[in-house]
């Protein structure tokens, strides 16, 4: 056995690509980089797979792990998975490392400083996975990244927190599904100096919006990279021409915020300078640069890279950071392009390969990208077609990027149907339903055609269904002055949520919001949990980046009216926010749990709902957009509804002529004491994926018992008859957000004949609807004018 098998640590230039058993991925690839090529890489070492497997086996943490692991009964339950993890995460950051092991990473760190010239240098400390008998390990932790670590104890502290994160409940889980026992999956330590970065960013040799592979892309931010990954802010984009090294496109984007590092240790958050808004991130120079190091990476692994590059503030030197095989596109084009012909088949000759239910209609093509990981969402590129099991709100910066999505699980009330719905991203949601499961035969790499209008995804690309039929169709929204609609007597407004899609759809027909989702401005820009700011003393970041967001779409729709509805979270997808394991219980069932307004008034969280009433109140009161409203989700009882509005009140938000505040009505109790609920709200918004679903005792999540959810149920019918009746009758407004006017006319025609106010759609529904209300308000009169119209035989009093 050779010393290097042996040893706790090795250095950049003593390691090789293909020492991935020794160190991992990343670690040999910068070891690569380092020991084989011309490339700036900071220099470093890595702790070796014998050094974790030495310190599990020495502090006796192996038996440990494997009995909390035997422990777990049930890997499905996630709060026992979660307790048994948290523990093994407990035991690894407190044990006591092995003196002989912490001795060689403490004697590497000041070696290192010796060559840097340095004392105490900065590091980064990034964790590489690695996994006997699987090609690809990723999956085997949560890729942990430390920055600006100062000192030997630190370094050596943040490696035993590497060493952990193996263990969180994503990986453990996964591990488990794959029969894979956890001896097997050992961890390495990167540990490279610090860039010190004014701006950074992430670079591919191949155009992965399209394969283009005579191109290079490169995206650029200011400040650490972390931000770029997060989907916080929209990075410079650049195309260069491989051949010519020329610059073939550029969009510079105004990024509002950048992370810093912080002087002794750790980052912040700050604004970017004013004078450097809407400038280049890079110049033309170090664009071409970089793309001279990603055609040399290129060229010396030979197939097409993802890479990581970092500007460093003190001396302007560019650094490479990481680089590791893009792996769609790679396997895509292997044959130098001829595997796009030969994906590309007739409708005669197309196999169908999963059936789903067509959750959000439109046809697209393109790469699959299985996820089973939500940690793994960053790897996720523009234009692939996302197949996972399900998808949650923190989803949502990739379902931004994808051609279409299809999933295992899930109706169609489920996130990702109704998120990619508003997004107009073609979608197939629950085909386990349908016998085969997406992801059991749809592989990363695979090129397919999603028929989302029926429910139907095919293998290869099917050139001929993609081709716009009698000429290519205008884009939402651009015709509408072109376009004839009747006025109606009943308002037709739209759901919203992401502030990016407001210019866009503002054009549309539509009488205003009639629910804008707050949940968008978490998942999407702020990504913490409001507790969790406000303990970091950053409770004006939740107050900014939601007004932000709120303005975003108020001005864009203004003057007609925007209903904001209040966070509505369940606690596990607060749980999902950084800092939020802190505060958010374990629920078996998080959708009859802590939600909606029984959090407002509770004192553990009412300071965050306060930060929520501030945005409201910025945004009305700072930026003078009036016509924004709210409504308050989930009031369980009348006192709730007191307690919440009285908060606001207090709080200066008060209801009248030009502030309304409405009530989400989805729940049996604010149809049984409506006319109790009146005295606290203008009007409600009839949520009828929930209301069905509790009138019915029916899991609309639950593939089980999805063909028994039905919103046209006559006891739906009835009690949003009885709800309009007793609203109306004391000067109160209903609408209805849910997805039943989206999918049937023919309950759209049920709601106007019941005298509602307004009908909420999706933003692909509004034309349509809008001739349809009209139609059925014509049909009234026409019917009351000549007394022969049909009649309903169905008696909707109860």
């Amino acid at each position: 056995m050779s010393s290097r098998d042996t040893a706790n640590v090795l250095w950049f230039d003593e390691l090789h690509r293909e020492d991935v058993n020794l160190v991992g991925g990343k670690s040999s690839s910068l070891g690569e980089m380092t020991s084989s090529m011309d490339v700036p890489v900071p220099y470093g070492f890595a702790t070796t797979a014998r050094a974790y497997q030495y310190f599990m086996n020495q502090t006796g943490l192996n038996d440990k792990v494997n009995d909390l692991l035997a422990s777990i009964q049930d890997y499905e339950n996630s709060d026992e998975l979660h307790t048994a993890c948290e523990q093994i995460r407990h035991l690894i950051v407190g044990a006591t490392m092995p003196a002989d092991l912490a001795a060689d990473i403490e004697q590497a760190y000041a070696d290192l400083a010796k060559k840097m010239g340095q004392t105490d240098p900065f590091v980064a400390i990034r964790s590489s996975a690695t996994a006997e008998d699987l090609p690809n390990a990723s999956f085997a932790g949560q890729q942990e990244s430390y920055l600006n670590i100062k000192g030997a104890a630190d370094v050596v502290n943040r490696v035993q927190q590497c060493y952990s994160s193996l263990f969180t409940d994503r990986a453990t889980y996964y591990r488990h599904k794959q029969h894979f026992p956890h001896e097997k999956v050992a961890l390495s330590a990167a540990i490279q100096m610090m860039v010190f970065s004014k701006a950074s960013g992430i670079m591919f040799s191949v155009n992965v919006a399209d394969g283009d592979a005579s191109k290079i892309v490169i995206d650029a931010i200011y400040g650490l990279g972390e931000y770029i990954v997060l989907g916080k802010v929209t990075p410079d984009h650049f195309v260069i021409d491989k051949q010519s090294m020329k610059i073939v496109e550029k969009n510079i984007i105004e990024q509002p915020v950048q992370l810093m590092r912080l002087p002794g240790g750790g980052t912040k958050e700050e604004p970017v300078p004013d004078e450097l808004q809407g400038q280049p991130v890079l110049t033309d120079a170090q664009v071409i640069e970089l793309a001279g190091y990603a055609k040399e990476i290129e060229r010396h692994y030979g197939c097409y890279m993802d890479m990581e590059y970092a500007l460093d503030t003190n001396t302007n030197r560019l650094w490479i950071v990481q680089a590791r095989p893009e792996t769609v596109w790679s396997q895509r084009n292997k044959h130098n392009g001829a595997a796009d012909d030969e994906d590309v088949v007739d409708e005669a000759d197309a196999k169908v390969v999963v059936r789903g239910l067509p959750a959000s209609p439109g046809l697209a093509s393109g790469v699959v990208h299985v996820i089973d990981n939500p940690k793994d969402i960053d790897q996720f590129k523009q234009g692939e077609v996302l197949v996972t099991l399900m998808t949650s709100p923190d989803w949502v910066p990739a379902m931004k990027k994808a051609a279409a999505i299809v999933t295992n699980n899930g109706g169609m009330t489920c996130h990702a149907a109704i998120v990619s719905r508003e997004m107009q991203i073609p979608c197939i949601v629950g085909t386990k339903s349908k016998e085969v499961a997406a992801t059991d035969v749809l592989k990363t790499g695979d090129v397919v055609t999603v028929d989302a209008k029926n429910g139907v995804v095919y293998q290869g690309k099917v050139a001929s269904m993609l081709k716009p039929k009698n000429g290519a169709t205008a884009a939402i929204g651009q015709v509408v002055a072109a376009e004839n609609f009747a006025p109606t007597a009943t308002g037709v407004m739209m759901n919203l949520g992401d502030p990016d899609l407001a210019d866009k759809y503002s054009s549309l027909p539509a009488d205003g919001i009639g629910l804008m989702r707050e949940e968008f401005l978490w998942t999407t820009f702020i990504h913490e949990h409001p507790l969790y700011l406000i303990e970091q003393g950053h409770p004006e970041k939740v107050v900014n980046m939601l007004a932000d967001g709120i303005a975003k779409v108020v001005r864009a729709m203004a003057p007609r009216p925007v209903v904001l509805r209040f966070s509505d979270f369940k606690s596990s997808e607060y749980r999902n926010l950084k800092g939020g394991d802190k505060y958010e219980p374990h629920e078996p069932a998080d959708l009859l749990g802590w939600r909606g307004a029984s959090r407002y008034y509770d004192p553990k969280y009412i300071e965050a709902f306060k930060l929520e009433l501030a945005a409201v109140k910025k945004v009305r009161n700072e930026f003078g957009l009036k016509n924004l409203n709210v409504m308050i989700p989930f009031v369980r009882t009348v006192d709730e509804a007191q307690k919440v509005t009285t908060i606001m009140r207090d709080e200066g938000l008060i209801r009248g002529a030009d502030f309304k505040v409405y009530m989400m009505a989805e729940i049996p109790t604010n149809i049984i004491l409506a006319d109790q609920f009146n005295q606290f709200v203008d009007g409600y918004s009839i949520g009828s994926n929930d209301l069905a679903m509790l009138i019915l005792g029916c899991d609309r999540n639950n593939d089980t018992v999805a063909h028994l959810f039905d919103e046209r149920n006559l006891a739906v019918k009835r009690a949003i008859r009885h709800l309009i009746k007793a609203a109306h009758k004391d000067g109160k407004t209903v609408s209805i957000c849910g997805q039943a006017p989206s999918e049937y006319p023919e309950f759209t025609n049920f709601l106007i004949q019941s005298g509602i106010d307004y009908v909420s759609v999706n933003p692909d529904m509004v034309k349509e609807t809008k001739r349809n209300v009209a139609h059925f308000e014509q049909r009234i009169m026409l019917d009351k004018a000549t007394g022969r119209g049909l009649q309903d035989p169905t008696d909707y009093q109860w």
